[in-house]
């Protein structure tokens, strides 16, 4: 029997500068939808009578509104799942929140219209009042809790493991397509591709190695996977998060550091020696209210977020990312005496000498 998938909407690709280097793109291709480490993403649940799309009946010329808020015991599982993967002690965590415009991930219980979510800080882009997270179908049934800890790893940056070009999976592509076109799924050609045959770019997927055991690995049954030979047969995930699942998500979000990130005083430099991927903290405490500029100095790819610390939480308050152009970050805002700031800076990738600063002034 065909499980119910997993569909994500075809991510635009990325418009960086032409003569970019192997290495740059590499780096920045990998790192885009990566969170800065340390970051709390919030979460809310749909929950008002308006929150709903309005969809055509077929055949009637008329529409019907069908509900995005989700029963208790199906918020619960997602819940749980959040809980999962934080209790891994990763760098991220998760908080929940009832005011949406608080949430940088707003999710839904739209039966009907699959399970899906948007890949990292894709999540940004999607207006207010439109989900960046949805699930179509009942997560309390058994193996469905499976389908949360999926789409939080595609909240995480994760993306499908069975299209990564490292699987070296021959599929029988008719028979994939027929199979994707009938029931639970009745999915297009086109989305059957995106989501299924489509190879991944080798700087996109979550490691070098195919994963057959990630919970971003969907179930196939037989007929379908020609080439290994072990799965024509058919593939079947544990459904559970698996030892290379855990060792991603810790190498991009590793343990908080010290509670304390050193301070970034005004108008003094502090060089940064980071490898790819790899990302400084600093604090702030401004010793008078005005309008300060943080901003990146040398040859390099870098994101740069500033918190403010809000009832003991780091709430985001700006951020720039100078990924792929010839200029540097550079953040301008009010900064409150007597308020206390953080300065997260992830480095993509650096060149010619190597060496990286930031100051705020």
């Amino acid at each position: 029997m065909t499980a119910r998938y997993c569909s994500l909407a075809q991510r635009s690709a990325p418009a960086f500068a032409p003569g970019l280097t192997a290495e740059r793109l590499s780096a920045l291709i990998g790192g885009r939808p990566m969170w800065v480490n340390g970051t709390v993403v919030h979460y809310c649940f749909f929950d008002g009578d308006t929150d709903a799309s309005v969809i055509p009946v077929p055949g009637t010329g008329q529409s019907r509104r069908v509900s995005w808020v989700g029963a208790k015991e199906q918020r619960d599982v997602v819940r749980e799942c959040f809980k999962e993967w934080q209790d891994l002690g990763i760098g991220l965590s998760f908080a929940e929140v009832d005011d949406r415009s608080e949430a940088e991930l707003r999710i839904g219980f739209q039966l009907g219209d699959g399970s899906w979510s948007t890949v990292g800080k894709d999540a940004l882009q999607v207006g207010l009042n439109e989900r960046t997270m949805n699930f179509g179908w009942d997560l309390t049934a058994p193996g469905e809790r499976a389908t949360a800890l999926h789409e939080i790893g595609h909240a995480l940056g994760m993306l499908h493991e069975h299209q990564s070009p490292f699987a070296g999976i021959h599929w029988d592509d008719e028979a994939v397509y027929a199979d994707l076109a009938g029931p639970p799924n009745f999915w297009s050609r086109d989305r059957t591709y995106v989501n299924i045959l489509r190879k991944l770019d080798p700087d996109e997927v979550n490691g070098s190695v195919w994963d057959s055991q990630s919970i971003m690995e969907y179930p196939f049954s037989a007929g379908l996977i020609l080439e290994p030979e072990q799965y024509r047969g058919g593939l079947n995930p544990p459904g559970t998060l698996s030892p290379a699942d855990k060792e991603f998500v810790l190498r991009w979000y590793p343990p908080a550091g010290p509670a304390r990130p050193p301070a970034l005083v005004p108008f003094r430099s502090a060089p940064i020696g980071l490898g790819p991927g790899e990302q400084a903290d600093f604090t702030v405490e401004p010793p008078e209210t005005r309008e300060y500029t943080v901003g990146t100095f040398g040859e390099s790819d870098a994101v740069v977020v500033v918190f403010e610390e809000r009832d003991g939480e780091p709430r985001y308050l700006a951020g720039q990312d100078d990924g792929g152009t010839p200029r540097n970050a550079t953040i301008r805002a009010r900064l409150v005496k007597g308020r206390r700031y953080f300065v997260r800076v992830r480095l993509y990738s650096s060149w010619g000498s190597g060496e990286t600063a930031v100051m705020c002034w």
